[in-house]
């Protein structure tokens, strides 16, 4: 059997992106999950919370996770969607200078998918706190994201993100739902968005992106893997989108 090995690099404090990635790869035993963490506590705009995500940490990591001889490494975490994509971009590209390895985020995934589907009207959800959104809303809109509708929870995080039911973050997407989008993107591998997705999109009717799954749909891709080998889990995974 041949085996495609992803790495992932994921927050300290979070609890959600490694188990729900575990869950949508439990029926494809042929791929399988490589974990390294990097230090994060707190996600606001200080100088201290914006040092967590400098390259230096998640470089080491990535180096540990090389010696797996991986097939991709992502960076399943999101605070370039308020520090800025370019960030990202150039994460990538010193990933693979570094390491050999391919490289995604689960942010430049996301942003992928929402061209692909070319949605004109976009709906956000996310835990951050009310300056931190201001800020994403910015980056992203810099990015070309028509995002017309929003909600977040205006909690500082990081570990507490992953205290909101799953219910709650379904309430949110039905909210942005309701004011007319086209698609949702819920942005944060910390909050429990990748388990309610799939019923959502059956519900509205729409694509529903949470970014748990595109970091896992980002790193089957950088590891030239076919995304459609991981099945229910939405529409960015079962019409290859």
């Amino acid at each position: 059997m041949t085996q495609t090995r992803i790495g992932m690099l994921v927050p300290s404090s979070n609890t959600v992106a490694e188990p729900y990635t575990q869950a949508m790869l439990a029926a494809t035993p042929a791929i399988t999950l490589h974990v390294a963490r990097f230090r994060v506590t707190r996600l606001d705009l200080t100088d201290a919370a914006l040092v967590q995500f400098t390259q230096a940490p998640l470089l080491e990591a990535a180096s540990l996770l090389a010696d797996a001889k991986l097939h991709a490494i992502c960076l399943n975490a999101t605070a370039s969607c308020y520090t800025g994509l370019a960030g990202d971009r150039a994460l990538t590209a010193a990933i693979t200078a570094a390491t050999g390895i391919p490289a995604a985020t689960a942010m430049l995934a996301l942003d992928t998918l929402l061209k692909r589907i070319g949605g004109q009207r976009i709906g956000l959800v996310t835990p951050f706190l009310h300056d931190v959104q201001e800020a994403t809303l910015k980056v992203l809109r810099g990015e070309g994201w028509p995002i017309v509708a929003e909600r977040h929870l205006n909690d500082p995080g990081n570990y507490s993100f992953a205290t909101w039911p799953d219910e709650r973050v379904a309430e949110l997407a039905r909210e942005v739902a309701a004011e007319g989008v086209d698609s949702i993107a819920i942005v944060s591998t910390n909050l429990r968005g990748a388990m309610v997705a799939p019923a959502l999109e059956r519900e509205l009717g729409i694509p529903v992106l949470d970014t748990v799954a595109t970091a896992l749909w980002g790193a089957l891709a950088a590891a030239g893997a076919d995304p459609r080998a991981i099945r229910g889990w939405g529409r960015m995974f079962d019409e290859g989108i």
